[in-house]
């Protein structure tokens, strides 16, 4: 009995003991205890966040200074630490750490998610418009409170020296609201800007460097014969409104032995060419040259030069004097042409091709040589067509307006009462040019017209019957005396 009693005595001073721990101090740290601590941790959000002051720890209610990197804001520049009751037990409040950031107005509310360093303005996606003139772009504020009295400015990215001298832009605008537009007019091509959006007195939100699309470059200063060479000669041209890639020439030369013969050369030489020997140059020739810089945005104004005057006006048609066609039949709608080989050795054949021009008021034998004649249409006859394709190695008389057809070409009748114009042409092509050499004919098909040479025959009649009777009148006037 006596035993039991002791252990019984020891069981009650160990529960005593045991209670007497629990009233200890309690450890701060653990949750749902009634202790108010006076600090704060700081607090685990953005990595880029910058405090101030900048430490591990932070009393109750001390305020702290929220910064991030430049363009980018926190939602909440200024905070602070405090306690808040969470619960009661067992008759006594449990407090936890809680952060307050102060708003627009100047109160304090509760933070209740991570705060992060926001990018404050966003340049909207595919909305970058670059012209040779112009750069456009929408913008958007992600923070309205902080994007008061923002600037945006375009400037030229750095000095510009001769011969591309450009001038510095004042293109300066304030931006109000949550979103908007802002462009740079009244630039120059193929330069380069900086962009930049910034808050006052010196915060970058957003910038851009940028170049100016490119635009056709400045008609070329110079052109010049080198009369010891027989080249042409030029400056080149500098790359301020592009990048020069090459030169494009039109050469046309006219033989002063055949009005009807006429060679057309156009040309297109890499940017580091700066001469051209004219083709088969000589002084019975004469020439009218054409010549235009290159950028990727195309072709500028032309230079022109003729080898005759030297002129810088527009370009005269050169006088081009075609040949006749004899044995014209406009109730058959056919003519004879005599033919023979534009290439220089006849006895290698050569694809020739015989191109008909309805003529109008303004057709020009050089457009015609060097253009694209429109397949046939027997329903709506084009103005310029395809005849024929000849291999032609010798003199020939060809019938024009026979009614043969073939692959790309048909040697379609003659229409009564039309002006014609006919090209035997040649292509001859290579890597940097295209050459065109035509010879010209011309002609009408007027209803009742006879042959050539019966019209002559007729012609010749005429002139005898008028001898005659000149003859008679003089012989009666010596008899009557």
């Amino acid at each position: 009995m006596a035993l039991h009693l002791q252990a019984l005595s020891f069981l009650l001073v160990l529960v005593s003991l045991l209670a007497a721990q629990g009233q200890e101090e309690p450890d701060p740290k653990v949750q749902g205890e009634s202790w108010e601590t006076e600090t704060c941790q700081r607090p685990r959000w953005d990595s880029r966040l910058r405090l101030a002051p900048d430490q591990e720890n932070y009393k109750k209610n001390e305020e702290v200074m929220l910064s991030c990197p430049e363009g980018f804001q926190p939602s909440f520049t200024k905070i602070k630490c405090s306690n808040e009751v969470q619960s009661i037990s067992h008759g006594k409040p449990v407090y936890r750490e809680v952060w307050r950031g102060r708003d627009s107005r100047g109160g304090w509310i509760r933070i209740r998610s991570d705060v992060e360093c926001v990018e404050v303005l966003q340049v909207v996606p595919g909305t970058l418009e670059i012209s040779s003139t112009s750069i456009k772009l929408n913008w958007t504020c992600r923070l309205p409170d902080a994007c008061q009295r923002m600037r945006a400015t375009c400037r030229l990215a750095g000095p510009s020296f001769p011969p591309c001298e450009a001038e510095e832009v004042k293109g300066e605008e304030m931006l109000h609201g949550q979103d908007g537009t802002f462009t740079c007019p009244s630039l120059q091509p193929f330069t380069d800007y900086s962009v930049t959006i910034s808050l006052p007195p010196s915060t970058i939100l957003f910038t851009w460097l940028v170049r100016t699309e490119e635009t056709v470059p400045d008609k070329p200063e110079k052109l010049w014969l080198d009369p010891s060479t027989g080249s042409l000669r030029w400056k080149a041209l500098p790359s301020c409104k592009g990048e020069i890639i090459g030169y494009q020439l039109n050469i046309t030369m006219r033989s002063a032995q055949d009005g009807s013969f006429l060679e057309m050369e156009r040309l297109r030489l890499n940017s580091s060419v700066t001469e051209y020997p004219l083709p088969e140059h000589s002084p019975s020739s004469s020439y009218v040259v054409t010549m235009q810089g290159l950028t990727a945005a195309g072709a500028g104004a032309a230079f022109l030069w003729e080898s005759q005057t030297n002129s810088l006006d527009t370009p005269r048609p050169l006088d081009i004097s075609c040949r006749s066609v004899r044995d014209i039949s406009p109730s058959q709608g056919t003519a004879v042409l005599p033919l023979r080989p534009i290439a220089p050795h006849p006895e290698v054949a050569r694809e020739h091709q015989l191109i008909v021009a309805a003529m109008r008021s303004g057709t020009a034998v050089e457009g015609t040589c060097l253009g694209e004649p429109q397949p046939f249409n027997a329903s709506q006859q084009p103005s310029t067509y395809v005849a024929a394709v000849l291999n032609l190695t010798a003199p020939m008389d060809f019938v024009l307006g026979s009614g043969t057809h073939g692959q790309g070409y048909h040697n379609a009748a003659l229409r009564p009462g039309s002006d014609y114009m006919v090209l035997l042409r040649l292509v001859r092509l290579s890597q940097q040019a295209e050459k065109f050499t035509c010879v010209c004919y011309s002609f009408s098909v007027v209803a009742g017209q006879p042959p050539v040479p019966w019209r002559g025959t007729v012609i010749g009649m005429v002139v005898l019957l008028a001898l005659l009777l000149l003859s008679a009148g003089i012989l009666w006037f010596v008899l009557s005396r």
